[in-house]
Parts: structure tokens; sequence; C-alpha cells
């Protein structure tokens, strides 16, 4: 309990899922985005976004290219000090973006994929040596970036306003209403700490780009 019995075969999946409700339910020393998250010179760029905008596949192709890993589904925000501290469990993938992640690299290292689960077809990536060595190493939120992936779609990238971030961060939270004030102020501080934009791309290539000029602004 909570969850049902699954066969065998969906082991890494009933695990992955099952960490996942632990950390939601009870880690509430912080606040807890639904979202991928990852550092580059001591900076965290947070990735929010619902099931299906590309988050996990952009993570693990950021996580390629020297980005750190800090989690691809879970931000977690210190309460004290704002700070992100990481999870470097392994990416969870699913679907087409199993084979593109596959492709990324001779360093990926891609596990078997467990069909017909409750999400399709699920497998995991093997999170980085480095990013797991430094799982004791926080990092400062600088970027909260909204990423959608549209198949064929042209790039764009735009700026949010602080406003209407902080009320899509909070439907992207899962305890924000749990934390009370604390979780307001631990809001606050990230919108007000972060450049904020959204970016809608068609290709990795482009995403990329859009993600390479905001680090430079």
């Amino acid at each position: 309990m909570p969850f049902k019995p699954l066969p065998a075969d969906q082991a890494m999946p009933m695990l992955e899922w099952g960490l996942n409700w632990v950390i939601t339910n009870h880690a509430h020393q912080y606040l807890i985005l639904h979202a991928a998250v990852v550092e580059r010179n001591g900076r965290a760029m947070i990735l929010p976004a619902p099931p299906g905008s590309g988050k996990s596949t952009l993570c693990a192709a950021l996580v390629n290219r020297d980005w750190r890993l800090l989690s691809d589904e879970l931000t977690l925000i210190r309460l004290t000090d704002g700070m992100v501290i990481p999870i470097s469990r392994p990416v969870s993938l699913k679907n087409r973006s199993i084979e593109i992640v596959r492709k990324l690299g001779k360093r990926v290292v891609v596990g078997q994929a467990c069909a017909d689960t409750g999400k399709g077809t699920v497998a995991h990536m093997r999170p980085p040596t480095e990013s797991v060595r430094r799982m004791d190493e926080p990092a400062r939120p600088a970027w909260v970036v909204f990423p959608q992936f549209i198949q064929n779609g042209a790039m764009t990238c735009e700026e949010r306003g602080k406003s209407t971030a902080f009320v899509e961060l909070v439907h992207n939270a899962f305890n924000y209403n749990l934390l009370g004030l604390a979780g307001f102020n631990a809001m606050c501080g990230l919108v007000d700490a972060c450049s904020i934009h959204r970016i809608t791309y068609g290709s990795l290539e482009q995403a990329y780009r859009a993600i390479d000029a905001l680090i430079e602004e």
C-alpha cells in the first residue's frame, strides 16, 4: 500500500514511483516541485513541466552536455536558505524518448525497457558518476525554464513575468499548501532569485541554442 502490485518485470519503474511517493509525502523540510533540475558553475536551472512536455528527455540531454544532474523529476528547495538539494537518481524515460536518449553518445547507459506500464514503455538512464559523487553539493537557483517539446515545431523563447511564474510554480509544487507561510516565502525567494523563461522547441538542437543563449545573458 498505497500501490497495487505490479509484475516482477516492472520492478524498476515501481521502485522509482515508490521513491517519488515517499519523498513527496515526507520530505517537508523542502519545497518540492515537479521539475527536473541541472547545475553548471554552482547555478541551477529548474525545468518544471507536466508529463509529456519532454523535461526528462531535455534533462538527460543537458546532462550529456556537461550539466550536473540534480534530479530529473523532483526539485527540492531547502526552506532555510533556498538552495537546491540534489537527488541524482537514474533518469526516467518514456516511450519515444528512450531511443532519443540512447543515441546521445557513447557515455549514455540506458537500462532495459519495461513495456506496458501505466505510463507506457519506461527505461532509466544511469546518472553520471560525477553527479552521484557530488550529491552533497547543493546549488543556487539561477534560472527557471518552462520547456515544451512540439513535434516539428519552431523554437521560441519568451521571458515570463514573476507573478505568472509564481502561479505556475505553485501548480507544479507537491507540498506548497502544506508548508503554509514557509512555502510562500520559499516560492517568493525562488522567483526573485531566478531569470524565468518559457521555451518551445521541435528538436534538442533548438533547445540547446535557446538554453545557451539564456545562460550567456
